[in-house]
């Protein structure tokens, strides 16, 4: 099709109606890839004798390519279209892949977290938009169904790596071999896929730094911290919290790792679902004040080593995480102003992205000294902390707004 052609189609009669599908699986792979090699973390500590510290730089690096590319890739499939910057990401994560599959330094994990970052960080940012150009008057659904697809993926990839690195040979290479089939389909789709950007303008790049209008600073800073919160919690929770659970309950089965990565990844999606139907910011509010006391059950479920204990909390964990922030999205989206919605949500998502990175590295480096069961009670103390800000800001808010 040409792009005369192209710019013929109307955005709400999308010539393929299996883009939209195409476009969530595409969302779920992305997330799936990044939570791939947390249930093989504890292998790569026991058998290339990796530190906490070492585990926690190879999970954060992600978070640094996500960010760069969060910040950098909506600009640039404005300007040449959502196809190219999808094929590229696609590609990106083949490449990454290969680098886990050959893999024999520490290095080399290091620089595949990092691409997958970048990769996944564009398909979040140019997925999501690419929806919105397929079905551009169901926005509201859209988010929903996007966050829904997010978790689902992490769920299914999680339970499926675990899987074949528990039963099947080489565990840290078959998965990664199994995943790179599914993403090699994938890119099959995306390439007959017709660019569902018509309206491209073809022109110079122009990148917005992130900002915050004054008039909507305080509830930017309720979710800002909300997300700080939540995905300090996902990030110690996919690095470090699978060798310390085995460690407390005996566990060493790589399937339990990936069962509670799982279970967390589903009880989130169902959460947002449900949490979608509700109020932005009580929602978020419930959210927050679940967490907090969800970390606080994880303190006393580690101690116990108790399964049933820290499945339970892993539930919770993951319900409140996904109320915690799929509240907080919405809000900062409905108060975000139109002529700077771009730099709000750039500047919403750096908060997201240096909280999975950096609270991470931190408890790898003192976990590295003092032992991770040492450590994470301090952790859970601070992110609790932030959980309860968060929580402060957000009922201020709303008696402010009440009276």
């Amino acid at each position: 099709m040409s792009i005369t052609q192209q710019a013929q189609v109307s955005p709400a009669a999308h010539p393929q109606r299996w883009a939209f599908a195409l476009l969530l699986t595409l969302l779920a792979l992305a997330l799936g890839v990044s939570g791939l090699p947390s249930p093989l973390y504890p292998i790569y500590q026991q058998e290339w004798h990796l530190s906490a510290l070492s585990t926690t730089v190879v999970f954060a690096v992600y978070a640094i390519g996500a960010l760069g590319a969060a910040l950098t890739v909506g600009p640039v499939s404005d300007a040449v279209g959502r196809k190219p910057v999808l094929l590229a990401a696609v590609g990106t994560i083949l490449v990454g892949l290969l680098l886990f599959l050959f893999a024999g330094a520490e290095w080399q994990l290091i620089l595949a977290r990092f691409l997958h970052g970048a990769a996944i960080g564009s398909i979040t940012v140019v997925a999501g938009a690419a929806l919105l150009d397929v079905r551009p008057h169901d926005g509201a659904r859209n988010g929903m169904l996007s966050g829904v697809a997010l978790n689902i993926g992490i769920a299914v990839t999680a339970l499926g790596a675990a899987a074949v690195a528990q039963y099947a040979p080489a565990p840290l290479r078959t998965p990664f071999v199994a995943m790179g089939a599914v993403v090699t389909a994938i890119l099959i789709g995306v390439i007959a896929l017709v660019e569902p950007h018509a309206a491209r303008t073809g022109g110079r790049v122009r990148l917005s730094r992130p900002g915050v209008p004054g008039e909507i600073a305080s509830d930017f800073w309720f979710s800002g911290i909300g997300i700080v919160a939540a995905w300090s919690v996902l990030g110690v929770f996919l690095s470090l919290y699978p060798a310390l659970v085995q460690h407390v309950t005996g566990h060493r089965s790589v399937m339990f790792v990936g069962m509670l990565v799982a279970v967390m990844a589903a009880a989130s999606a169902v959460s947002q679902y449900i949490g979608g139907r509700f109020p932005a910011r009580p929602t978020a509010v419930v959210g927050d004040l679940g967490l907090a006391a969800s970390l606080g059950l994880a303190v006393l479920a580690v101690r116990s080593g108790s399964t049933s204990l820290i499945v339970l909390d892993t539930i919770a964990l993951g319900a409140t995480f996904g109320l915690a922030f799929g509240g907080s999205l919405r809000h900062v989206a409905s108060v975000a102003p139109a002529h700077a919605r771009g730099q709000v949500m750039s500047a919403y998502y750096l908060l997201g992205y240096l909280a999975m990175g950096v609270p991470t590295v931190i408890a790898g480096y003192l976990a590295t000294g003092y032992g991770t069961a040492t450590i994470f009670p301090w952790f859970v103390a601070a992110v609790a902390t932030g959980c309860l800000v968060a929580a402060w800001i957000g009922m201020r808010g709303r008696r402010s707004r009440t009276a």
